[in-house]
């Protein structure tokens, strides 16, 4: 079967954000003062064949811990749907 995953991948809370402090800033230079505390990461989106959905998530699982996270400064989240 062939799944589909889609990961988000976020800098730590206890971390600065330079992307993100720099977005909040513009908002108040576009008049938009009541959105703050902006975070930026990125969204990963791939293709897995698995037999099952456990065996997917274990790889995509696999994926994040080994190359698209650095889990000192990043946590990520994801989820899985079939094809």
């Amino acid at each position: 079967m062939k799944f589909k995953a889609e990961i988000d991948v976020m800098p730590l809370d206890a971390l600065l954000n330079p992307q993100g402090k720099a977005v909040t800033n513009s908002m108040k230079n576009i008049g938009l003062s009541e959105i703050d505390g902006v975070r930026i990461g990125r969204h990963v989106r791939l293709f897995v064949e698995a037999e099952s959905q456990d065996i997917a998530e274990h790889k995509v699982e696999e994926a994040c811990k080994k190359l698209l996270a650095n889990q000192i400064m990043e946590s990520y989240t994801f989820t899985i749907s079939i094809v």
